[in-house]
């Protein structure tokens, strides 16, 4: 599946709140209902958009597992794998960095059977060459 610049936008779009209505997505990317719907059952379609889902207060749903996973991505693959990562459940933030690894993820589950399940996902997207995954364990504030 080959998706366009209106696809990503779309997607960033109901990413930040996939309840928002077809006519302001519509309104802000500017183009018809129509299009819209047609982009949205594609997607559906061709299994892009997967399900949608409800995003929480940190702290209103402990979480019980929360892990870091550096990311190499080979070649210019970079668009393409932050898009597959912004749409994974499990990847709570992501973040762009320099060095070793390419990109930071926060990963939250609520189970090590469930976090092993996010990391099998994570690992098989195309375009990552290499992870590596520290688990948390204990947080220290400064003063």
């Amino acid at each position: 599946m080959r998706m366009d610049d209106l696809d990503q936008r779309l997607l960033g779009l109901l990413r930040a709140n996939a309840r928002e209505s077809v006519a302001t997505l519509a309104k802000r990317l500017n183009v018809s209902r129509g299009t819209i719907n047609n982009r949205i059952a594609r997607l559906e379609a061709e299994n892009v958009i997967v399900g949608y889902t409800v995003q929480l207060r940190p702290d209103a749903q402990p979480v019980h597992i929360s892990a870091w996973m550096s990311i190499a991505i080979d070649g210019n693959e970079t668009r393409r794998v932050i898009s597959m990562l912004l749409g994974e459940p499990g990847v709570a933030a992501l973040h762009d960095t320099n060095g070793r690894w390419d990109l930071l993820a926060e990963l939250r589950a609520q189970s090590i059977a469930e976090m092993s399940e996010v990391l099998e996902r994570v690992r098989l997207i195309k375009g990552i060459a290499a992870t590596e995954t520290s688990l948390h364990l204990k947080s220290y504030k400064a003063g």
